[in-house]
Formats: structure tokens, sequence, C-alpha cells
């Protein structure tokens, strides 16, 4: 395989830089070629939020027998007709019909039985007449409205039929999603999955997580938002310990088990970034160099069948690069959508906004009333203002940018 060009930038620059529709291009390439993950089967109260591996099919109906879907008095619907509160038709209370009990007497002519809701509908009943629609008369209650056959009866499998398919292959499934399968007696629950994830940091100068900085040294911020974002995207983080810019332990921990592999810092140009040679050296280096701002030194490739991610070490370059690239793999391999688990607005610029034609742009923004204002293009180690932005605007790469007032798209970091 002939090696790319910008296998080793150091000290150099990018010879060329490929643009983000073609690096998109090459990931949904290469996904069909990554083995399809194993099925998990986990408990019912931990499937929400999963992907289903196969199709859920019912083995029963839901529900299994006919019910009451009101508290009142179960009667035979014909011996009701013409009741009215100025003419009641009185009928001889048999019971009382409790939940999970069938009762034990059929409904004979001028019979009712006393009836709470999701209770059996007893043998020879119909119909429910609700209890505000009736008075009671010593052993006997006065119907005091009408009904017809089957009014107020949750019929079999009038919810879930048996032989239909209740959740398809692919759902991710939502609370309300567990409790149907819950109703059709399913406790272990099909699904992907989630793609095991190694998250890499190096840089000699980064201290561990929730550190506070010493002397020269700075705080991993890289760690925990990447754990977060691949949580986020459905995949299963593991997070090594900082790695020194050292080639030899670097290489090392390339190789760890995992689907994906992402490598945060060490990326672009200086002289101690030597990831993208060792990934062109030990595998394929596909992609180094992106026409984008920021994130201009990500890179990708693959490397033991697994998909590797080069992402910038400043935070917002590592964030963005994340977030075009590396989240649209992980969340395929899971069985999700593709597409950015972002809500969209349209909204006016409340004042203009610059970009460079040939690099596509991401600009953070705040949301104030209807209108968005622009925060920052460039400063791509502030990753401040990821956290002061409500979202972001991607300008493509054939525009100089919007003036005020231009409708742009907003996608919004906050889930809902």
């Amino acid at each position: 395989m002939p090696e790319h060009p910008n296998a080793d930038v150091r000290m150099k620059g990018f010879a060329s830089r490929t643009t983000v529709e073609a690096a998109i291009a090459w990931i949904d390439s290469v996904l069909p070629d990554i083995q399809r993950l194993a099925t998990d089967e986990v408990d019912l109260f931990a499937a929400s939020g999963r992907v289903l591996a196969r199709d859920v099919t019912s083995l029963v109906n839901v529900p299994s027998f006919a019910r009451s879907m009101m508290d009142g008095f179960a009667v035979r619907a014909e011996e009701t007709h013409g009741a009215t509160a100025y003419n009641p038709i009185g009928l001889r209370i048999l019971g009382t019909c409790l939940p999970g009990v069938p009762f034990p007497i059929a409904v004979g002519p001028h019979e009712a039985v006393r009836i709470m809701t999701g209770a059996p509908l007893p043998t020879g009943a119909d119909a429910v007449v609700p209890v505000e629609e009736t008075e009671l008369d010593g052993e006997s209650v006065l119907v005091q409205s009408a009904v017809s056959p089957g009014k107020h009866v949750g019929q079999v499998g009038e919810d879930i039929r048996l032989g239909d398919i209740v959740q398809p292959a692919g759902r991710r499934l939502r609370p309300q999603d567990v409790g149907v399968l819950s109703s059709i007696g399913c406790g272990r629950v099909p699904v992907i999955r989630r793609p095991r994830v190694c998250i890499l940091i190096t840089g000699n100068e980064l201290l561990p997580a929730g550190t506070p900085p010493v002397g020269h040294r700075i705080a991993d911020a890289n760690g925990p938002m990447l754990a977060a974002l691949v949580a986020r995207d459905g995949g299963e983080p593991i997070l090594s310990d900082i790695l020194l810019d050292n080639p030899s332990a670097i290489r090392a921990a390339l190789h760890a088990p995992a689907e994906v592999i992402l490598v945060s810092g060490g990326s672009s140009v200086g002289q101690e970034d030597y990831v993208p040679r060792l990934l062109a050296d030990e595998g394929e280096l596909a992609v180094h160099g992106i026409a984008m701002r920021p994130s201009s030194p990500t890179g990708m490739g693959r490397l033991d069948g697994r998909m590797v991610f080069l992402l910038p070490g400043n935070p917002v370059s590592c964030l963005c690069a994340y977030d075009f690239f590396a989240g649209r793999a992980i969340r395929a391999l899971g069985g999700r959508s593709q597409d950015w688990p972002y809500r969209r607005v349209r909204v006016p610029l409340s004042r203009k906004l610059v970009s460079t034609v040939g690099r596509v742009d991401y600009a953070r923004v705040l949301v104030r009333g209807n209108a968005a204002e622009p925060l920052a293009i460039s400063g791509a180690s502030v990753l401040s203002s990821a956290t002061r932005a409500d979202g972001f605007v991607v300008i493509p790469a054939d525009s100089e940018g919007y003036p005020p007032g231009a409708e742009v798209e907003v996608w919004l970091y906050a889930a809902e």
C-alpha cells in the first residue's frame, strides 16, 4: 500500500488536506468491512437505550383475557337497552370481581357483577356500565344508561396479538418500549453489543483528569470528555493511563483490544507528534489533515481490522473531530443512526459570521431569544467557548460566511 503523503508531517506541515465530505465517505466505505458486533442478552431493566439485535415477536396475546376498563358493573348489554336516569333498569348483583381473580359464576338474565378496573370479565357478560351511571338499591343495581356489546371492555389481543412483531431489529429502546417488552413476558432482551472504544490520551504536559494544574502542566480534559461522548453514542469507553510522547509506548497501545481506537494528541505537525507515522507503519493511514477549522490535524485509518481516529489535542478541536468523524463510526457500529444526536433550530444571526472559502468552519454560537450570536470559530484550545455556547453552526467550504440577519441552522448541544 502506498504511504499516505501526510504520514510524517512533523515540522513540515500538510502536503494536502482532505475534504470533510471525502473523510466521511471513507468512514462509510469502511464500516461494512468491520465485523458485525455480537448480540448481548441483557436484563429487561438494563435494556432502555440499547439497540435491538433482532425482531422481538410476541408469543402471547395482550391482554390474554377480556377485562374491564372501568370500575362498574359487568352486564349483558342487551338488558340495558332503554335505560336512562328516568327509566333505570334493575339487575341483581351476584357479587364482586377483582383483578387477578376470575368470577366463579356466569352472568345470567337480569344479573350483574360488581367489577373493578382490570378484572376479568365474567362469563356471560359482554359489557361494563361505569359506576357513576348506576345507583345501588339494596342487593340490586339500577342501571341508568344503555351500553353496547364490548363497551368498556378490553378485548383479547387488543394491545398486542400473538405473532405480532412488537419491536423491530435496530430500534433504540425507549422506556415505554421496555414496558411493552415486559408485557409480553420478555425478561431478557437481545441487543447489539456496545462497541468497545479505547481512548488513548497522549502528552508529556498532561496531568490525570481532575488534577489541579501545576507549574507548566495541565489537567487532561479530553479523556473525560471523550468517555462521555462515547457513552452517549452507545459505545463502551475504555480509558487508559496518559501516555507519554514515546513512540514505543504509543505503538503498543494502538494494538489494544477494541473495535475503535481514539488517540487524543500527537496528530499534528510538531516534533513529538508521532501517531500518524506509527499508524502508517503499523496499519493504514487513510486520511490525515482535513480542510476544516478547528480539527485540521485530524487523521483516521485502520489497524488490525479496527478503525483508528487521530484526534487533535486541543479540546475544541478534539470535540469537533469526534463529532464529525469518530462519533459517526461508533454510532453506526452499535446499530444507531449515524446522524448527529443534536436537535437543530433555524434562527437569524445577530451579527455577521465570517469564514474562508475552501474549508468547513465549526462556529460556536449563543442562542438568545430568536437569534444566534457568534462566539468563536478559532480558539481550538479554549474549551469554555463550547461550554458557554448553546450550539454550533457549520459553515460549508464553498461559503465566505453569512451576513447579519441570515437564517442559519444551529445544532444545539443540549439533549432537550
